[in-house]
């Protein structure tokens, strides 16, 4: 599985990579968490519409630099991010304990 780096996170997270239209599509609906993260690729926008619980969105450059972090309760629509060319999505309160935050870079390691 891909793991998810930052300079600031003490030890990789499980990264799920959603390149598929279908997974994109799927994101995190129907479920009640995820332990690390998902990384939407290409996008610039999500929803939380049938989401379960709150999720931390990070809007990613091409370059893999956080654009911004929101977090959306369930049921909201967010509006694209112009540049963004990737979302990761984390349950809430994730980015800040990974150290995502604007202008900070994630790395992926493949295994």
């Amino acid at each position: 599985m891909p793991m998810l780096t930052t300079p600031e996170t003490p030890h990789p997270v499980p990264l799920e990579v959603a390149r598929s239209a279908q997974s994109r599509r799927r994101g995190l609906l129907g479920r009640d968490g995820i332990d690390g993260a998902l990384l939407l690729s290409p996008a610039s926008a999500v929803h939380t519409l049938g989401m379960r619980f709150p999720i931390d969105v990070a809007y990613l450059d091409r370059t893999l630099r956080v654009m911004a972090v929101r977090t959306m309760p369930p049921g909201r629509v967010g509006l694209p991010r112009p540049g963004a060319r990737h979302v990761l999505e984390a349950e809430a309160g994730a980015m800040e304990r990974w150290g995502i935050r604007p202008g900070v870079r994630v790395g992926i390691r493949d295994p």
